[in-house]
């Protein structure tokens, strides 16, 4: 039976709180639906746990849907095991530095490869830096300039892209709510709908080229590379992330896989009218699956071939890489079941009725936007913040008649916009190591970007919830490059009034 009082609330409150004090998402949902169990069926402990594995738990992995996720994210995560331990990456990014002379092509090249090898936000790291470093220091260019590019191009790009494991995740929140709703669109329809509204997205990505064929640099990163100039490279990390090479890897063990997915991809999908009819989600789904599986044994085949790894460490690494995924299924099977708990509490039901009381709908992705950076700088974690938010932005937005796609936008830029400015986030992290930066010193350099683009993002979720139009994106980039370069001549103006 729904409630609708305040008292709905607790479970999501307690999620929050508990996610931003442990920074450990999974304790936070757990306590959650805990939380929620305890609130349908009374304070008995005993029963509460076996009425929360029985009753909310158990569905959730039962469900069609919910599996065909959790399969897909498995297959997702063996493959990007395989490339991140082929070597490939490195052959192919080596291929393309023979032909940089110049420091402007140095960073269009690192911002290439970081968009190029999108199945692996973590797996960036670990390729583009190790071997743009030296490059990058040969041209005087700072480390911290590295990890800036990379920290850019990983997670905004991965969260673009649909069918990796960013998008497969973020479509099964997406579908639970739609699901509750009882809305008739797809969880892809509304991920792709809400792809011009990812904001941060799409300007963090922009910024590195705007930066490096101008040389618009500003604040901390600005004396970054003055001191890089002169040969000065501060803040070298103690240990720095080794990549996995090999003399035998070669670049077609990237391209070559990717290739295969799409063929696979498109023979499974096109007969049935994909992507100009819609799709039912366990065909994309299944599809998908198969995709990714060949892939990986394409690659696991082209490993042996050139003496790499045989067949049995291949495959020892994809089973590995599967079981990585874990961490990442728990927090989904977990967001699922605190939003169905919600569904029963009324949490939606009320959130919606307080929100009509007077909260102007063209003012929900804005909201919504602050409310993810607050959280995802707070916990270091995108993913997390999305299970938080999905459950409480959606049922809103379509309550009160709020720009729908505009919102979820607004979720994944917050989540993302976050992230990058947590000095505890693991993509902050990772960056800042495979360029042999120090992590501080990477966190304060990227941040004056990282909160210019937030504050470009915000402005523009203020505008996308009265017009609600790819045009508002174009805008977006517009007075990124207008204000990038007002900041860049202000620093040289600075620098030029200071004494020598």
């Amino acid at each position: 039976m729904e409630q609708t009082d305040i008292s709905s609330l607790l479970p999501i409150i307690i999620t929050l709180v508990l996610s931003l004090t442990t920074r450990n998402v999974v304790i936070g949902l757990f306590a959650g639906v805990l939380t929620g169990v305890f609130m349908l069926n009374g304070l008995q402990p005993l029963d509460a746990f076996g009425i929360m594995v029985k009753d909310h738990l158990v569905p959730q992995l039962t469900d069609g849907y919910n599996a065909g996720v959790l399969v897909l994210l498995v297959f997702i995560g063996g493959f990007v095991a395989l490339m991140e331990q082929s070597g490939g990456g490195q052959a192919f990014a080596a291929k393309v530095t023979h032909w940089i002379s110049t420091k402007c092509k140095a960073q269009l090249s690192a911002w290439f490869g970081g968009i190029f090898i999108f199945f692996s936000d973590l797996g960036t790291p670990l390729i583009v830096g190790p071997v743009f470093r030296p490059l990058f220091e040969k041209l005087k260019l700072s480390r911290q300039k590295l990890a800036f590019i990379i920290d850019s191009t990983s997670s905004p790009v991965a969260i673009l892209i649909p069918f990796i494991g960013w998008g497969v995740y973020i479509m099964g929140l997406i579908q639970k709510e739609f699901t509750a709703l009882s809305l008739e669109t797809s969880d892809w329809q509304a991920f792709v709908n809400a792809i011009p509204f990812q904001f941060y997205a799409f300007l963090a990505i922009f910024i590195v080229p705007l930066v490096a064929i101008k040389k618009l640099d500003f604040g901390p990163m600005a004396e970054a590379e003055a001191k890089a100039q002169q040969g000065i490279f501060t803040g070298k990390s103690q240990e720095t992330l080794t990549a996995f090479t090999h003399k035998n890897a070669k670049p077609s063990f990237v391209w070559a896989p990717l290739l295969v997915m799409a063929v696979v991809l498109v023979s499974m999908l096109g007969p049935l009218g994909f992507p100009f009819e819609k799709v039912s989600g366990s065909a994309f789904r299944a599809a998908l699956s198969t995709s990714y599986l060949f892939a990986a044994m394409t690659l696991l085949i082209l490993m042996a071939v050139y003496g790499v790894r045989n067949l049995t460490d291949g495959i020892a690494v994809y089973l590995k890489g599967m079981g990585n995924m874990m961490q990442v299924a728990i927090i989904l099977v977990l967001a699922w079941t605190l939003s169905g708990i919600g569904k029963d509490l009324g949490t939606a039901a009320y959130i919606a009725e307080q929100a009509q009381g007077g909260f102007p709908s063209w003012l929900v992705p804005a909201v919504a936007f602050l409310l993810a950076a607050i959280i995802s700088f707070a916990t270091g974690s995108s993913w997390g913040t999305f299970a938080i938010m999905m459950p409480l932005v959606i049922p809103t937005a379509v309550a009160i008649d709020a720009p729908l796609y505009a919102s979820i936008g607004a979720v994944l830029s917050g989540g993302l916009f976050g992230d990058h400015c947590s000095p505890i986030s693991e993509t902050t992290i990772l960056s800042s190591t495979g360029a042999g930066c120090d992590q501080y010193e990477h966190f304060r350099t990227q941040l004056p970007y990282a909160l210019l683009n937030g504050g470009i993002a915000l402005i523009s979720f203020v505008v996308a919830g009265i017009f609600e139009t790819p045009l508002v994106l174009v805008a977006a980039l517009v007075l990124q490059v207008c204000a990038v370069y007002m900041l860049s001549q202000w620093h040289q103006y600075n620098q030029a009034l200071t004494p020598s």
